[in-house]
């Protein structure tokens, strides 16, 4: 039962991501998916695939995609 609630947090939180217009807080919100995924590895008994999803998709990945968002320039059509 546990897997599915996983993978419904991971498909949610990605279309959430994907639909949202503020480039920034969809690069925070990227985070969730690469949490649940993590999980769901641990669940999975794949620890060391759990903890570097959780290090590269959790922390790293949001984290950089925040920084490109950050030092792009904004340009109004």
């Amino acid at each position: 039962m546990i897997v599915y609630l996983l993978m419904l947090i991971i498909i949610l939180g990605s279309i959430i991501t994907l639909f949202q217009r503020n480039l920034l807080k969809a690069a925070i919100i990227s985070g969730i998916p690469g949490a649940a995924l993590a999980l769901l590895y641990q669940y999975l008994l794949a620890p060391d695939v759990a903890l570097t999803q959780a290090i590269i998709g959790t922390a790293i990945l949001p984290v950089f995609l925040a920084l490109t968002v950050y030092k792009t320039v904004r340009m109004e059509a």
